[in-house]
């Protein structure tokens, strides 16, 4: 084939969307963030927007759009039908807000890529609070269970999960606990540092610096054992039978093509082989856990029937 007929040929071939690889490494690829600045999921997907650029994407551009457990993020990014260049950062913590708040627009009408990473759940308290432990938390909601204001992600979060299954598994009805939603972790954090709520809980990434200068004490992880690098005693360890973990991952466009999704994944993947991604994983102190395609779906369909079952157990549906 002439030269010039070749190029042609790879100029149409773009053109008509079916020049796999070349075509994705040159993406310009756009990362809905249904949450506000500042919380794990802005961390998780600016991270990995850096990360798909130096994998080859040409550029990444952000939306952040917070409120009702992620549902209003995702409601926009249903606009986005059939853009192979569209992506979202998501995870337990959407499912959550699904279940709780009965929104209309469901995960099932987007398409699942890819899970990235896991995570515990940590408590803390503000650095001068006279909380000492999760104890001294137990005592005082059983003696009054509105006056622990708990403070973290939206309705529906594992971090509500989790107060509400401590509350029962100590004899307070978990629908008295006081549990204040925040739109995003910047929020939440303030929140803390300025001693407007009791508890605070997230992901540890969230407080790492608050904790390591001091600003917040951490009180108790979700995790079955303690985590690594992390000095924290866990909920079980203190003898409260709390174990819940978050995680998070990433959606395409609703009606993307299979090969698209496929090229998407691959992307994804290469992305997380980065320097840049292994080195924001460290300092967050994530857990990798890569699940890809039909994997990823059927690990969606099983956390939404547990994270019931878990929720009704509690007494929050």
């Amino acid at each position: 084939m002439r030269r010039d007929t070749f190029l042609r040929t790879l100029v149409a071939l773009g053109a008509a969307g079916t020049l796999p690889g070349l075509a994705r490494a040159a993406a310009n690829l756009k990362m809905m963030i249904p949450a506000n600045p500042g919380g794990g999921w802005d961390l998780t997907g600016r991270a990995l927007g850096k990360a798909l650029q130096d994998a080859g994407a040409a550029s990444v551009t952000f939306d952040n759009k917070g409120g009702a457990a992620g549902a209003l993020g995702l409601a926009q990014f249903l606009n986005s039908k059939g853009d192979p260049n569209a992506l979202m950062t998501m995870g337990a913590v959407m499912l959550g807000g699904i279940i709780t708040s009965k929104q209309p627009v469901t995960l099932t009408q987007a398409t699942p890529l890819v899970r990235l990473t896991s995570e515990y759940n940590v408590f803390v308290v503000p650095a001068n609070s006279p909380l000492r432990n999760m104890k001294d938390v137990v005592e005082q909601l059983k003696k009054d269970p509105g006056s622990v204001k708990w403070g973290g992600g939206s309705r529906g979060s594992t971090e509500h999960i989790a107060a509400a299954m401590l509350a029962r598994e100590v004899g307070v009805d978990p629908s008295k606990i006081n549990y204040v939603a925040f739109r995003g972790g910047g929020e939440a954090i303030a929140a803390i540092l300025g001693g407007n709520v009791t508890v605070g809980g997230s992901g540890y990434s969230e407080f790492a610096e608050y904790i390591k200068s001091g600003k917040m004490r951490p009180i108790a992880v979700t995790s079955e054992t303690r985590i690594k690098g992390i000095d924290v005693p866990t909920m079980k360890e203190q003898g409260y039978n709390v174990v819940i973990g978050n995680w998070r991952g990433v959606y395409g466009a609703p009606g993307i093509t299979p090969q698209q999704r496929k090229e998407l994944i691959d992307l994804i993947v290469k992305a997380t082989r980065q320097k840049s991604w292994t080195e924001a994983v460290d300092k967050n102190g994530w857990t990798p856990a890569l699940m890809t395609g039909d994997e990823f779906e059927r690990f969606v369909d099983n956390e939404f029937a547990s994270l019931r079952a878990v929720m009704a157990k509690s007494g929050m549906i």
